[in-house]
C-alpha cells in the first residue's frame, strides 16, 4: 500500500509528497482508515513508528471536509492532549506540514511560559488545540478555550499521563466535552490503568496493535553493562570515546541526576546538555535544537522531559539508571531504531538495579545481552 491508495484529499496528498512519504507505517496504514471512517479507536504502537501521522493526517482531512460546509466563525472541533511540552510542540510542528494546504489553524498550549502569546493565538480563532492538561485548564477556567462544538479528540501517550499523575486533569477535560465525539486514544504501551479507563473514554473502538504491547522495536541492539554505582561515570566517558557514538541520549532517573552527568561529561570535554522539568522552556528548546542540529553530542534527560525528542537519526541511548517502570524501558529505547533505521540501546545496572533488570527482561521477553566492563 502506499499514501496514494488512502484516499487522501488533494490539499493532504499534496503536503505529505513534499515531505517524502510514500509507503505508510503499519500503524498509519491500519489507523488512518478507522478514522476516516468515523470510529473511535484504540491505537498501540511502539515509539518511532508514526503514530503522529497516523492520527494528525486524518483529523486534518475531517476537519478540512467539514469546514468547506461552515463558513462561519473558526471554533475549536479538534483537541489534542499530550503529556509533555516537547510532544505538543512537536505535534503542532506535524500538523503545519501535513495541513499547510488546508487553510486549518491550529494553536499549542502548554505550561511554564507565558499565557499572553497563546492568549493572542486563541483570539484570532482556531480549529484545532494541541495541549499539556494543566494550562488547557487553566485557560478554560479563564474562558479563553471552549470546547462544546468538539468533534474529535485525541489522548496521546496515555500511558505517561497517567504516570505523570494527569488522572484526575483528564477526568476533568472529559467532563468538558460533548458525548457526541470521536475519540482517538494512543499509546506505546498498554497497563492496566488505560484498560481500566477505556469504558468511559471510548465508544465501540476498534483496537490497532501493530507490534506486541510493550516490545522494543527489533531493529534496536541492546546490551547492558554490569557495573558498580560509583563507576558508572567511568564507563560512560570510556564508550563516549569510541567516535561511532555521534548522537547520544543519556536518561537518567532524577534531575539533579541528569545535571551532574552533563557537567561530568563538559569537565572531560563531551559536548553535553541536560534537560529536565526544572529547566525553562526556552532552555530546553534550545537544548533539543542543539541536539537535533548535531551542535550537542550528548542530550541528558530524564524521562518526562524526553517525551518529544524525535531525532530520526539518534544512534545511542544510554540508561544511565534503569527506570523502575519496565515499560519507560520501553519508551526510552525507542528514541533510537525510528522509522525502520537501526539503532543501539545500552544500560548500566548496578547492584541495586537487578530487580528493575529482571523485570524489563519479563516485559519484553527477551534476555539482554551481558556486555563486560
Amino acid at each position: 500500500m502506499t499514501f496514494n491508495d488512502l484516499k487522501l484529499i488533494a490539499p493532504i496528498q499534496k503536503a505529505v509528497d513534499i515531505e517524502g512519504y510514500t509507503i505508510p507505517t503499519p500503524i498509519q496504514e491500519k489507523a488512518i482508515p478507522i478514522i476516516l471512517e468515523g470510529k473511535d479507536l484504540l491505537g498501540c504502537a511502539q515509539t518511532g513508528t508514526g503514530k503522529t501521522a497516523a492520527f494528525a493526517i486524518p483529523l486534518l482531512q475531517m476537519l478540512h471536509n467539514s469546514r468547506l460546509n461552515d463558513k462561519g466563525p473558526r471554533i475549536v472541533r479538534a483537541l489534542i492532549i499530550t503529556p509533555t511540552r516537547e510532544l505538543a510542540i512537536q505535534i503542532g510542528e506535524s500538523l503545519g506540514e501535513y495541513g499547510r494546504f488546508t487553510g486549518l489553524k491550529h494553536a499549542v498550549i502548554y505550561g511554564g511560559v507565558s499565557q499572553i502569546p497563546q492568549k493572542n493565538t486563541l483570539r484570532k480563532g482556531v480549529d484545532i488545540i494541541v495541549a499539556t492538561p494543566g494550562r488547557l485548564l487553566d485557560l478554560v477556567s479563564q474562558k479563553y478555550i471552549r470546547l462544546g462544538f468538539l468533534k474529535m479528540l485525541v489522548l496521546d501517550e496515555a500511558d505517561r499521563m497517567l504516570d505523570m499523575g494527569f488522572y484526575h486533569d483528564i477526568k476533568r477535560i472529559l467532563a468538558l466535552l460533548p458525548v457526541d465525539r470521536q475519540t482517538l486514544l494512543f499509546s506505546a504501551t498498554m497497563p492496566p490503568e488505560i484498560m481500566n479507563l477505556l469504558g468511559s473514554i471510548l465508544i465501540n473502538p476498534v483496537m490497532v496493535a501493530v507490534t506486541p504491547v510493550s516490545s522494543p522495536v527489533e531493529s534496536i541492539n541492546q546490551s547492558v553493562y554490569f557495573v558498580n554505582r560509583k563507576d558508572k561515570k567511568t564507563l560512560l566517558l570510556e564508550l563516549l570515546n569510541n567516535k561511532s557514538l555521534d548522537s547520544v541520549l543519556v536518561f537518567t532517573r532524577t534531575k539533579h541526576g541528569a545535571d551532574k552527568v552533563a557537567r561530568g561529561l563538559v569537565n572531560k570535554g563531551i559536548v553535553a546538555q541536560a534537560i529536565h522539568g526544572n529547566k525553562s522552556q526556552v532552555a530546553r528548546q534550545q537544548a533539543l535544537s542543539n541536539f537535533k542540529s548535531n551542535q550537542t553530542r550528548v542530550l541528558v534527560a530524564t524521562d518526562i522531559a524526553a517525551r518529544g525528542i524525535d531525532v530520526q537519526e539518534l544512534s545511542h541511548v544510554i540508561n544511565y539508571d534503569l527506570p523502575d517502570i519496565p515499560e519507560t524501558y520501553v519508551h526510552r529505547i525507542g528514541r533510537t531504531g525510528r522509522a525502520g533505521l537501526g539503532g543501539t540501546a545500552l544500560s548500566f545496572c548496578d547492584t541495586e538495579e537487578k530487580d528493575c533488570l529482571m523485570n524489563i527482561q519479563k516485559l519484553i521477553a527477551k534476555k539482554i545481552p551481558v556486555m563486560s566492563f
